[in-house]
């Protein structure tokens, strides 16, 4: 896409993050600005970069600012530069840890969206650019950005909170993305969590069983697809508007689970809707259970390959466990022009991920070997988690 871009001066909040540091490569690569400034609470040299992400952050095109913007005079600091205003300000600063409590999602997202929005206002840029999230609704149907809001996680809440503030304020020029789920190099919050599990269950030789059916909706998007989608809404997305970012896979947890069943060469199954309801009325305890089998192995693999520090974990957030559906419809904005280059979700997408962890060493490379073996020696012959879940309730 060519824009008048190399002369555009643009403002990353939230920078150093999983978008943030990949929305940098995409512009530094396509040479789409001619000033960056990321603004974050991470600075580079601890947010766990790539080398390819580490090379675009060295370019002299980035300026990087160390902010809090729970703090307004940080936000007001981050929007100052010498060299004038910028002309785009990419919002992707948010508390993104799931099982978080109310007041800190009310700094993180609320607070901290709403000073950097009304820094936009006060400063007239020409395009602020929301992100926020598509956990908006729960459907098996794709769900379009006018249809009626019923958020199912905290985070989301919150999200859609900022979204209405954002409507009431009539000097701000605004776009609202909401992104599927997010996956591609860097991400540890998306579909990284799932290939760690994968990795689990190849260890310890069992079958990776998962709550509910293979049928429960996970739309998904790449993050390539995603800065393209971001920069594209700053030229041409509708003031006012939301649109929803996801490709056209139409991903499942079956689908899902499938591409990484076959990455590791694993057999998979699901406990079913019924097992899984009964596991319902009692899932913070299930949660932990679920997420204590898969810790300890991890952490054992990691000890044997060296690994002594890891932002990676299979750990999953009960909000993320319960039967919700992610399916959104994503036509508004290919009416905009907007092509995807990575449509589907493939296997080659999900191995580069784990190729990138690899690189940087913070992935237990004999995960992926074909000899696996239990820290005694022995394959493990106990049964996975879903099989405790029948064993305990029946067999659904």
């Amino acid at each position: 896409m060519a824009e008048s871009g190399a002369r555009d001066s643009v403002l990353i909040l939230g920078g150093t993050g999983f978008i943030g540091r990949n929305l940098v490569h995409y512009l530094i690569s396509n040479e789409l600005a001619g000033r960056i400034r990321v603004a974050d609470k991470v600075p580079p040299q601890m947010a766990w970069l790539n080398p390819t992400h580490k090379e675009a952050f060295a370019n002299p095109k980035v300026q990087f600012k160390h902010s809090n913007l729970i703090n307004p005079v940080s936000v007001e600091n981050a929007f100052t530069d010498p060299e004038g205003e910028f002309d785009y300000v990419i919002n992707l600063a948010a508390e993104t840890k799931y099982g978080q409590t109310d007041a800190v999602y009310r700094d993180g997202i609320m607070r901290l969206s709403l000073n950097c929005a009304r820094e936009a206002a006060k400063r007239k840029v020409k395009r602020y650019l929301e992100v926020s999230s598509g956990q908006m609704n729960s459907s098996e149907k794709p769900i379009r950005e006018d249809s009626k809001c019923n958020p199912w996680t905290q985070m989301a809440k919150h999200k859609h909170s900022v979204e209405r503030e954002l409507s009431e304020m009539a000097d701000l020029n605004y776009v609202i993305a909401r992104p599927a789920i997010v996956y591609g190099p860097g991400d540890r919050q998306g579909l990284t969590p799932r290939l760690v599990i994968g990795a689990v269950y190849k260890y310890t030789k069992e079958v990776m069983k998962m709550l509910w059916t293979k049928d429960l909706k996970m739309n998904t998007v790449h993050v390539e697809d995603v800065c393209r989608a971001l920069w594209h809404l700053c030229h041409h997305g509708n003031r006012g508007e939301i649109y929803n970012i996801v490709d056209d896979s139409g991903s499942t947890q079956g689908l899902v689970n499938e591409l990484v069943s076959q990455i590791y060469n694993i057999n998979h199954d699901y406990v079913g809707s019924a097992i899984s309801s009964i596991a319902k009325l009692n899932m913070s305890s299930v949660v932990e259970d679920i997420n204590d089998k898969h810790m300890e192995p991890w952490a054992d693999a990691c000890q044997r390959d060296g690994i002594l520090n890891t932002p990676l974990n299979p750990f999953i957030d009960q909000e993320l466990l319960y039967n919700k559906h992610l399916c959104l419809d994503g036509q508004k904005l290919k009416d905009t022009g907007f092509v995807y280059r990575r449509p589907e979700v493939e296997i080659n997408s999900l191995r580069e991920v784990l190729d990138d962890f690899l690189k940087m060493g913070i992935f237990p490379s004999s995960l992926l070997s074909s000899e696996m073996i239990w820290r005694d020696g022995q394959a493990r012959n106990g049964e996975g988690f879903g099989d405790q879940l029948e064993e305990e309730w029946g067999s659904g």
